[in-house]
């Protein structure tokens, strides 16, 4: 089979792993590790381990876009505030407290993938490798999932129980391992763990997979690039940056360069930006590094369909149903406008309102980055590039409360062949973990940390240069553009004084634009050590276009993470420690 997913549905049957006193019985009609003596059969526990994955979207706050509404890249949208009042709060910061909803299921799922992966490991390291020859890579892919969700919930936790295939039993709680031990002085050790994990995998992975979906050893250098990156930043106790660890960032480095030395035919940019986000393109771009595997009509009853963006499309008749969440927030689309010179307008982007009728000439008194039509769907212009279908304000449930514009890359045209419409809106669009314009702007970070501020700014103008030219879905039916797209290289004496300060801001913005909900500025501002200064100033402003945001404040010190969740807190007995300020 040339695909992961078609082997994962083969498994849909098998439940392996439960709450932690579900697995101390044998269940009937599950696999048992005693039962297991034949590597076809260890398949089944490696490709059990693929299958979580999908999943950890479902309604928790693993889906990107939950990571978004804690930026200010979005709002959280739906029905109002009463409508998944959890994210809600989560928002607006204040009433976030250890009891939270939508907060523990989230843990609890990481676990059971976890588990199965350290599970598979352990069957994989009794097969005796005469028997079994792809025992080592199978071991790789395992601890590049294990570490890939481990990656994920550090971000979100940041004192996480490290839970390996060493330990006896790994249950969702294993009783007396603490998620901060006594001699632990600070969460570098987490980091560590997890950077090995993706580091072995990248020692034995595959150039290529044949089967797409499984890692390859460039998806293993990216994730372990990432997290270096995040590890140099140091953080204090109360969660403020006290220094940049200029060792870890050029180890960082070493990864990325594993990929950019690589032939361009397996990764580069794409021609057009908006190939990310085309179900067409799923395993099909040079930008990928690695991909999410979903699909539809594989046999099952639903398809293994994307649920974590379930609720994101608009409440819109006749394409769809359901259900207006993740809406674009105003300060986001102000962040697109650029100036006269072509660059972003840094200091006074966010100084247009919106209200009432006013954004519709808004669109027409003002130029943009192209991103723009890339990222938002907004009243009076098409819907994901379909000229035929003009997204309308009767798509928005609730707009005195969130406005209207919904966020596209997670969307696709109601006419797709990849839709499943019971009432929520299910997608098989994959969803892209690492693209090649993330390393390029990781990479622009490195340089510029190291004082070769030309280098980095070289990359950070190849990323928008890219921008400048991914207009062909833009375009009307008569070949004039949507909207005034005008975007501009940086060019030094010309537009932009080079310097470390004005190149830093440069590179954030660009993050900004480039990765605009797709849940990644969030962590950006928690590595930069900006997210107390950012979103201060985001409510602020905020407050001023929408009521519901007056209770809305980010504590430094606290907020960077979300709570170890009470049930956890409950479970262990008294080995997990809480997070300051909860």
């Amino acid at each position: 089979m040339k695909n992961l997913k078609s082997i994962i549905y083969i498994f849909l049957s098998f439940s392996l792993i439960g709450c932690s006193k579900f697995l101390d019985v044998n269940p009937k009609g599950v696999l048992s590790e005693e039962q297991v003596s034949k590597p076809e059969l260890i398949d089944n526990f490696v490709v059990a381990a693929y299958a979580a994955m999908p999943g950890l979207g479902f309604g928790t706050t693993h889906a990107p876009w939950i990571q978004s509404v804690r930026s200010d890249d979005a709002y959280k949208g739906g029905g109002g505030l009463s409508d998944q009042t959890p994210w809600y709060e989560m928002e607006i910061y204040t009433a976030v407290t250890p009891n939270i909803g939508n907060n523990d299921g989230p843990w609890y799922l990481g676990y059971v993938g976890i588990s199965r992966c350290n599970t598979a490991i352990r069957l994989l390291n009794e097969m005796d490798a005469a028997e079994y020859e792809l025992k080592q890579e199978r071991i790789a892919e395992m601890k590049f999932l294990r570490s890939w969700i481990y990656l994920g919930m550090k971000l979100r936790w940041k004192y996480i129980p490290f839970i390996d295939d060493t330990v006896p039993n790994d249950a969702v709680i294993v009783e007396g391992i603490s998620n901060r031990p006594d001699d632990m002085k600070n969460d570098l050790p987490i980091w560590d763990r997890i950077i090995q994990d993706f580091e072995d995998a990248a020692k034995v992975l595959p150039d290529i997979q044949t089967e797409k979906g499984r890692p390859t050893k460039y998806a293993a250098h990216a994730f372990a690039a990432k997290a270096l990156l995040f590890r140099a930043y140091e953080q204090n106790d109360q969660h403020k940056v006290v220094n940049i660890n200029k060792e870890t960032l050029q180890k960082s480095l070493v990864h990325i360069n594993e990929i950019m030395t690589k032939d361009k035919s397996q990764f580069d940019l794409e021609e057009d930006f908006a190939n990310n986000f085309l179900p067409e393109f799923d395993n099909k771009t040079k930008e990928s590094l690695w991909e999410i595997q979903y699909s539809i009509d594989d046999g099952t009853t639903d398809g293994r369909i994307n649920r974590g963006d379930e609720l994101n499309a608009p409440w819109w008749t006749p394409f769809f149903s359901c259900c207006d969440f993740h809406k674009v927030s105003y300060t986001m689309i102000n962040a697109f406008k650029t100036d006269n010179t072509g660059l972003p307008d840094f200091e006074n982007y966010n100084n247009t309102e919106f209200m009432g009728d006013k954004y519709k000439e808004y669109f027409t008194s003002h130029s943009f980055d192209p991103r723009l039509g890339h990222t938002a769907a907004i009243p009076g212009y098409p819907w994901k590039y379909n000229n035929a279908i003009i997204y309308q304000e009767s798509g928005s449930r609730a707009p005195f409360q969130y406005g209207y514009f919904n966020s596209m890359k997670e969307q696709v045209d109601p006419n797709c062949n990849c839709l499943f419409k019971p009432f929520y809106i299910y997608n098989s669009m994959n969803k892209k973990e690492i693209r090649y314009s993330e390393v390029l702007l990781w990479k622009a970070e490195i340089l510029m940390e190291q004082g070769q501020l030309q280098e980095s700014l070289n990359l950070v103008n190849r990323v928008r240069s890219r921008a400048a030219t991914s207009l062909a879905h833009l375009k009307k039916a008569d070949g004039t553009l949507w909207m005034n797209y005008k975007i501009e290289l940086y060019k030094p004496g010309v537009n932009f004084t080079l310097n470390k300060e004005n190149l830093k801001k440069a590179i954030i913005w660009e993050n900004r634009l480039e990765f605009a909900n797709e849940g990644r500025r969030y962590f950006d501002l928690l590595r930069w050590g900006l997210l107390s200064e950012t979103m201060n100033e985001y409510l602020n402003k905020e407050k001023r276009r929408f009521d519901w945001y007056n209770q809305g404040r980010f504590v430094a010190g606290r907020d960077e993470y979300l709570p170890i969740p009470q049930p956890q807190m409950n479970w262990s007995k008294g080995s997990y420690k809480q997070n300051p300020g909860y």
